[in-house]
């Protein structure tokens, strides 16, 4: 199967999955993605995926797989790799500011996942999970709303304190 045929393929998966009222056919649908999520291969299908897919719900099932691999196995993904995907992304929502909500938030519980897990990595004396404030810095021409939701979540990751008590600070 090609590439882009991969990715009409998951689309349509994802489609039946979210939007289908028959539970026979989300049924099969789900089994089919969770052999994808378990796949060798699926950490390259999902930066496929979300660079050229279409449907926000393979965007959707992008992030939470890469969410599922970077829990699942941080320590079998090297540091560069894992870099790597907080930087993308990061890039990715900077220059997808139109984003859905649900993706928006799927992506933001990826990169505070990743810091949370690589919070005490280093490449040559430097926590390269650490910069959370400077690189969300960059999100700030982009939208607050997005930078907010970063707020939020590592704060929930870390759980330094509840949500609703940094909002009251907020107010």
């Amino acid at each position: 199967m090609t590439v882009p045929q991969e990715i009409r393929q998951l689309e349509l998966l994802c489609k039946q999955l979210y939007e289908s009222q028959d539970t026979a056919i989300r049924a099969d649908a789900e089994k089919a993605l969770v052999v994808f999520q378990d796949g060798p291969d699926a950490l390259t299908k999902c930066q496929v995926l979300l660079d050229r897919g279409d449907s926000c719900y393979a965007q959707l099932l992008a992030a939470t797989t890469l969410t599922k691999l970077v829990s699942r196995s941080a320590q079998g993904l090297s540091l560069q790799q894992r870099v790597d995907i907080r930087n993308y992304v990061l890039n990715y929502l900077a220059t997808r500011p139109k984003l859905p909500n649900f993706v928006v938030q799927a992506l933001v519980t990826l990169f505070a996942r990743i810091t949370k897990l690589g919070w005490f990595d280093s490449h040559k004396d430097d926590f390269v999970f650490r910069n959370v404030v400077a690189d969300i810095g960059k999100f700030l021409q982009v939208s607050i709303y997005i930078v907010l939701i970063f707020f939020f979540e590592t704060i929930y990751f870390f759980q330094v304190k509840k949500k609703i008590d940094v909002f009251l600070l907020f107010i």
